[in-house]
C-alpha cells in the first residue's frame, strides 16, 4: 500500500464540500430553512478522533519496539495501517461535507436554527479534521523503515 497523500484528502474534502454546500443551499431554497445538523455528529467525530489518537499513543511503543513493550504482530500492524487509511479518508470526506454545510448555512445564521446548524457543522468539520490528523499520525507510525535502496524515497511503505 502507498501512504496517504494530503492532495488526495484535500480533493476528497473539496468534492464533498461542494456537495454539502449544494445540499444546504437546496434545503434553504426549497424549504426555507437551514439544514438541521445534530450536535451529536460533532461529538461523535471528536470521540472518533480521540479513539484513534489513543490507539496511536498505545501502539507507538509497540511499533517502535521500545523496551518494556511487546512488539506488535505484523498482521495487527497491517490492520492498524488499514484502519488509519480508512479513517483519514472518511475524516476528509466528512470534514469537507460539514464545512460545505457551514458555508451554505452561513447566510442564514441570523435565525436560531441557522445559528445552531452553523455551529454544529463547524464543530463537526473541526472534529473530522482532528480525526484526519490523528489517522495520518497513526498511519505514519505504521510505516516500515526505508532500506536505503536506490529509488527509495526514505518515507517507507505502510506495513501491509
Amino acid at each position: 500500500m502507498k501512504p496517504t497523500r494530503i492532495r488526495f484528502l484535500v480533493l476528497l474534502a473539496l468534492v464533498s464540500g461542494v456537495l454539502g454546500w449544494v445540499v444546504a443551499t437546496l434545503m434553504d431554497g426549497q424549504f426555507g430553512r437551514a439544514l438541521p445538523v445534530p450536535l451529536l455528529a460533532a461529538v461523535t467525530l471528536w470521540l472518533l478522533a480521540a479513539a484513534v489518537l489513543v490507539w496511536a499513543l498505545l501502539a507507538r511503543p509497540r511499533l517502535q519496539r521500545k523496551s518494556g513493550s511487546h512488539p506488535m504482530p505484523p498482521i495487527v500492524a497491517a490492520r492498524t495501517a488499514a484502519l488509519a487509511m480508512a479513517a483519514s479518508r472518511t475524516g476528509g470526506i466528512v470534514a469537507g461535507f460539514y464545512a460545505g454545510v457551514a458555508a451554505g448555512t452561513f447566510p442564514d445564521r441570523l435565525t436560531q436554527a441557522g445559528n445552531h446548524s452553523l455551529w454544529a457543522s463547524g464543530a463537526a468539520a473541526i472534529g473530522a479534521l482532528a480525526l484526519v490528523v490523528a489517522a495520518l499520525w497513526l498511519e505514519y507510525l505504521c510505516r516500515l523503515p526505508s532500506d536505503g535502496s536506490p529509488g527509495d524515497s526514505g518515507l517507507g511503505k505502510v506495513s501491509t
